[in-house]
């Protein structure tokens, strides 16, 4: 095992694609654009890191996304030290400017999508993604009287009920015409005092430790880079915060990507909570709500800082 994991680490190039993948979860093709080599090439070194247990292979629908794996205790063991001189090689710099512009990438797409499909997207996940009724569970999780942010609000559908039970709310969305819907949904209602501001979900327009709970309700699986979300999800939350995640767990419906913007078919209930735990959360806690009749599962997930 020693002799594997070390030949498998002794190439310039398998080194630049484990100091990428540290960075986050890619397909081949965003690897080949990344490191500007040609895919055969980079599918013939990820072979040899996966055989390793250097890497680790998610299978999403028919999209395949490579990341750091957690089978191998050598690697576990050396990988601090080894992150420290991955930062040292010569294309680091250009190589994580080009994980940015993938990033990137990916959240443009998703808000291009969302400016597009604003008003009509409640009945498109309705009929292409349908879920059990959850809401009243993920209610039941506030905390009481709190200070409230929602992340990713769509049309405003939970912000009335959030302003029911939250002594404060705000919402936050990257696309301005679902910040619109949003504002026609609560004028109808007559909902007030919910503030409502344009921001990435990964770059909250909110000071460090200002909210006493996070609501991240069907949107993590729209996110770039989930992980980072979830970090900056902590950061803005106080000393005793709570983070309520509702989303959907791993499927196979791989038509959501065009249909939906959705980046990720779903999670696993160790996959989160191992991202939460790298976050920081503790006192994790998830629930599954079984559908039927065609319905997704939801996991419906909570942690405290």
């Amino acid at each position: 095992m020693l002799l594997e994991l070390l030949k498998a680490l002794a190439d310039p190039c398998r080194l630049r694609l484990t100091a990428v993948l540290l960075a986050g979860e890619f397909t081949v093709q965003e690897l080949t654009r990344i490191l500007e080599t040609g895919q055969s090439r980079i599918s013939h070194h990820l072979k040899i890191l996966v055989d390793a247990g250097i890497l680790s292979v998610k299978s999403q629908g028919t999209w395949n996304y490579y990341r750091v794996g957690e089978q191998a205790p050598l690697f576990c063991a050396i990988r601090p030290a080894l992150e420290q001189e991955l930062d040292n090689l010569p294309e680091r710099g250009r190589d994580l400017a080009a994980v940015a512009t993938v990033l990137e990438e990916r959240r443009r797409r998703s808000q291009e999508f969302f400016d597009r499909h604003a008003n009509q997207w409640d009945e498109l996940v309705r009929t292409l993604l349908p879920t059990p009724a959850y809401h009243q569970q993920l209610l039941a999780l506030l905390p009481t009287g709190s200070s409230a942010l929602e992340i990713g609000i769509g049309t405003g559908r939970l912000l009335t009920s959030l302003a029911e039970r939250c002594r404060s709310v705000i919402g936050v969305d990257h696309s301005p015409a679902m910040l619109e819907e949003t504002r026609r949904r609560l004028a109808e209602q007559g909902v007030s005092g919910v503030e409502l501001r344009l921001g990435e979900m990964a770059h909250l327009p909110l000071p460090d430790s200002s909210v006493e709970c996070v609501i991240a309700n069907m949107v993590l699986h729209h996110a770039a880079d989930p992980r980072a979300v979830l970090t900056e999800i902590r950061r803005v939350l106080v000393a005793g915060g709570r983070l309520i995640m509702a989303d959907l767990a791993r499927h196979q419906r791989d038509l959501v990507r065009e249909q939906l913007a959705d980046q990720w078919l779903g999670f696993e209930e160790p996959e989160l909570a191992g991202w939460l735990q790298e976050a920081g959360f503790t006192s994790i806690a998830c629930q599954r709500i079984e559908g039927t009749n065609g319905q997704e599962t939801v996991l419906l997930v909570s942690g405290t800082i």
